[in-house]
């Protein structure tokens, strides 16, 4: 049998496994809220703590609380933002929609160890909650989590994948290949070109990204429980972003309009929406890099992914692109996520939104897979990739698109009947145009380089 304590609330008394740090309303909600078996992410957790810190020296300086208490509570909360107490924060993320439940195990929590460190007297309500409303703690928690992860986690994974296909960008600039549009074959294109491609996509969602988090940054903080800031005093939400902003470095402001920021959750809707674009870029990418891998004998066999892992249970040597398979689960499970934040976004009934615990730890887990892809994406499969440079020459030697180059020559008519006997024969281009426009083959190589038509027809 479990040893158990006896812990009371305003509702009465219950027990609670005698070791938990948590008190009586947060053992109600793990009894009410048996759903998923999966708490809210240990980024919330610790930016949750962050925010009590914040709130507690805050306090402070507003002579609201008792200096050795507030010292108490910040200690305790440096717990919190350490990972030390992960354990003690099992609320289901399916649990009461302001995420009341959250706010209070935290609140449980930093008041069980302040007085195992020896601070008698903390409430969790009266000290640990002082001048907060959980409807305005967990909306700022939300912020704060998601800004330190993308700004500390995803930003500088993007950065690391964009820096890398630029540099493969450079390496590949005068290798080139067949282009492809529909699927099929159209004029070269070199793989820089096509890496530089990619590159322009993440620099573009990297800018997204950081306008998204300009309005991410204004926190609600100081509203209190619908806005108007009642219990706390009317400059406690600039102490607490001050403080925030020391904390992380991050640029933490106070909203102007704290009405909004409890009532909706548009920022954070906004930036699963450029989550999503991303989802979307780093799809497109895992898709080229699959189709340019396929084969290796009877697909495009444009390149060869480093071998990663055995490809099959029962078919010997098969070897499968599992780095951008990864990706492209990742992007469907962020498109997915970003559905249930916008259902969740429109839940802002009047003075608050009662879907905020599945908006954090959705955002979250986005933010999260997409750091973790990105890096795998840029030192798994991008850096390392190999091109077939004998397979990609044949294409190119074959390719009667490259025709297009003598319209201005011989016209779109007989441009037209080259390519369809190339085709038919299965003879090489610059071979059939000596014959159907009696141009000499040094003319045509001339007009036919794939590198130059990849540079757009100019010579270099």
């Amino acid at each position: 049998m479990t040893k158990t304590r006896i812990e009371s609330d305003s509702m009465g008394k219950l027990e609670v496994p005698a070791d938990a740090l948590w008190g009586a309303q947060t053992q109600r909600a793990i009894n009410n809220f048996p759903i998923s078996g999966k708490p809210m992410p240990p980024a919330f957790i610790h930016a949750l703590g962050r925010v009590k810190l914040a709130c507690a020296r805050a306090n402070l300086k507003l002579d609201l609380i008792e200096p050795d208490k507030a010292e108490a509570i910040v200690a305790a909360a440096e717990q919190v933002i350490d990972g030390r107490v992960d354990d003690h924060f099992p609320i289901d993320i399916y649990q009461t929609g302001s995420g009341t439940s959250s706010n209070m195990n935290a609140n449980e929590v930093i008041a069980h160890l302040a007085a195992k460190a020896g601070h008698d007297g903390i409430h969790p309500n009266d000290h640990v909650n002082m001048s907060q409303s959980s409807n305005d703690v967990i909306p700022t928690t939300i912020q704060v989590s998601a800004c330190l992860g993308v700004h500390q986690e995803l930003l500088p994974a993007l950065e690391h994948l964009h820096g890398t296909l630029e540099k493969r960008a450079a390496e590949l600039d005068d290798v080139v290949k067949t282009g492809r549009t529909h699927l099929m074959d159209a004029m070269p294109v070199t793989f820089g070109q096509e890496l530089g491609a990619w590159a322009a996509q993440i620099e573009s969602c990297m800018a997204r990204l950081k306008s998204a988090l300009e309005r991410m940054k204004y926190l609600p903080q100081g509203g209190t429980a619908v806005g108007t800031g009642i219990n706390a005093p009317a400059e406690f939400g600039e102490h607490v972003a001050a403080e925030l902003k020391q904390l992380t470095g991050f640029d933490f402001r106070s909203a102007e309009n704290k009405f909004e920021g409890i009532a909706t959750q548009d920022a954070a809707v906004e930036l699963s929406g450029q989550l999503k674009t991303l989802a979307v870029a780093m799809m497109k990418i895992a898709n080229d890099l699959r189709w340019m891998n396929s084969g290796p004998l009877a697909g495009l066999g444009d390149i060869e992914l480093e071998a990663l892992q055995p490809g099959s249970s029962i078919m010997p040597g098969k070897v499968n692109p599992v780095i951008p398979e990864a990706a492209c689960m990742v992007a469907a499970r962020v498109i997915g996520n970003d559905t249930t934040i916008t259902i969740g976004g429109q839940a802002g009934n009047f003075q608050l939104n009662v879907m905020l615990p599945v908006i954090g730890a959705t955002l979250l887990e986005s933010i999260e897979l997409l750091t973790n892809i990105s890096r795998l994406m840029a030192d798994k499969a991008i850096a390392t990739f190999k091109v077939r440079e004998d397979k990609i020459r044949q294409a190119l030697d074959r390719n009667p698109i490259l025709v297009t180059a003598l319209n201005r020559v011989i016209g779109y008519e007989k441009g037209a009947a080259t390519a369809k006997q190339a085709y038919k024969e299965g003879r090489p281009i610059i071979e059939v145009a000596m014959e159907t426009t009696g141009m000499s083959r040094d003319e045509l190589e001339k007009l036919l380089d794939p590198l130059v038509l990849a540079r757009g027809g100019v010579q270099e």
